[in-house]
């Protein structure tokens, strides 16, 4: 059995800003919902959250199956805050306790914790720093045994000199913790109960302590200012870009490059600098990515070429397309195979059909272009009356004028022709010409206005 406890309560007081700090971001997702994302790769467990600063917003910003929120109304340490969660945690669970503001921590780091948990035996997850100002010392006896933790504003000058160092999370038996927690006292410089104090009552108790080391350091670093917010930012993209290298991917500069959710490669897959991913993207082979691009739950077919500074969102494209560059494909936006979706084109809920070309400076919304249609530069689908939208229906082979104005609901046949600069109205039928425009005057002899004086 496992119980999960997170601490959230705190303000984040040097985040200088009105948002609880475990809601700040990390790769577009806030910090304390990667930790319970990474709880939830441990297994079955019941998982417990501790808010206290803006408690009801990081309720409704977070989620994880089966989560409990427990209030902390005062700040009194941390120490406290799990005394909060006392009446939810079972006797023979593993007590695993996390930190809302530790994003990065890894599931094989916590899974060799909880494996060193029995009845006899702890786990506290320490690390050696260069420099361990602010950090509580890990204090070891004779034996090598890990006997207390001393707070930094409680440390003698000679435990200030230990570089390990806690990093707060641990793991226990639930009726230890339960035996323990109840005798923190507030007796120390800040006047707080400090988790950190149950160390020394193990230590009286005969309970080994384990200390686990994490693979790197950064994994355990938590978040207390905008530095370290983007501290950790890098990190997770660059670790990220590691894995996606190593895959086989090509990423022209992996130190501009951010994914916020979640990227699948094929293969031969290039992808030049700053562009995002968010949501869940997936890149078939021989995609090639331009600068400066946005893929917001994304399915790319293979062969695709999207170019410089073009933003998608909520959209299925086909292989052997161009897109770009400044494109938009906005939500509901589909190109089946060999599509063009040209420079400064802006699309939304519109199917595109085989080998169709938008190319240039139009908008198409709520439409269905058939295979081979080409809409000429300039061109718009007027969808919107001002209360409800209506579709506009382009058939095979439909040759489309620049500067048209097509007003849904209308329909253009298949084979059709539209004259450039032609407002259409009506239902056209398949291979009928369609011309909608005042008749050209050309009047000789007239005067161009002059500056008045």
């Amino acid at each position: 059995m496992l119980d999960i406890v997170v601490l959230a309560a705190g303000k984040g007081t040097r985040m200088k800003s009105d948002l609880p700090k475990v809601l700040h971001p990390v790769a577009g997702k806030p910090l304390l919902q990667h930790v319970l994302d990474t709880s939830q790769q441990l297994g079955e467990s019941e998982l417990i959250v501790v808010v206290g600063h803006g408690a009801e917003t990081v309720r409704e910003r977070v989620h994880a199956p089966k989560l409990k929120f427990v209030e902390q109304t005062e700040q009194l340490g941390t120490g406290h805050a799990v005394q909060q969660t006392l009446q939810y945690l079972r006797d023979d669970a593993v007590v695993l306790i996390l930190y809302g503001d530790v994003p990065l921590i890894a599931a094989d780091t916590l899974e060799t914790m909880i494996e060193q948990v029995n009845h006899f035996d702890m786990a506290l997850l320490t690390v050696l720093l260069g420099d361990p100002s602010g950090y509580g010392r890990i204090v070891r006896n004779a034996e090598n045994s890990i006997v207390a933790i001393v707070e930094q504003k409680d440390a003698t000058p000679q435990q200030l000199r230990i570089q390990e160092v806690n990093t707060g999370v641990m793991a226990v038996k639930g009726a230890l913790l339960k035996r323990w927690l109840p005798e923190l006292s507030d007796d120390n410089a800040q006047g707080e109960y400090y988790l950190t104090d149950i160390i020394a009552l193990a230590s009286r108790d005969g309970i080994t302590v384990q200390g686990i080391h994490p693979t790197s350091e950064l994994e355990v670093l938590g978040v207390n200012n905008r530095r370290q917010q983007a501290e950790l930012e890098r990190y997770y993209q660059k670790t990220n870009a590691d894995k996606l290298m190593e895959a086989g991917v090509t990423l022209l500069d992996p130190y501009r490059f951010d994914v916020r959710g979640k990227l699948h490669c094929g293969t031969d897959v290039i992808i030049d600098v700053n562009c995002v991913f968010e949501g869940t993207v997936t890149l078939g082979n021989n995609v090639v990515i331009e600068p400066n691009c946005v893929l917001k739950n994304v399915t790319v077919g293979d062969g695709v070429r999207i170019k410089a500074n073009s933003h998608l969102e909520d959209t299925k494209v086909a292989e052997n397309c161009e897109i770009g560059p400044y494109a938009r494909l906005r939500p509901g936006t589909e190109l089946a195979a060999g599509a063009k979706i040209g420079n400064f084109v802006e699309t939304k809920k519109t199917y595109v059909g085989k080998g169709s070309k938008i190319n240039h400076l139009s908008y198409v919304g709520d439409a269905t272009l058939g295979e081979g249609v080409n809409i000429g530069a300039g061109t718009i689908t007027c969808n919107y009356d001002g209360v409800n939208k209506y579709k506009t229906d382009i058939a095979d082979g439909v040759f489309v004028g620049s500067n048209t104005a097509l007003v849904a609901p209308v329909t253009l046949g298949s084979g059709a022709t539209v004259g450039a600069g032609s407002i259409i109205t009506k239902n056209v039928e398949p291979e009928e010409l369609a011309i909608a425009r005042a008749k050209q005057r050309n009047i000789t002899g007239w005067q161009k206005p002059t500056k008045k004086s």
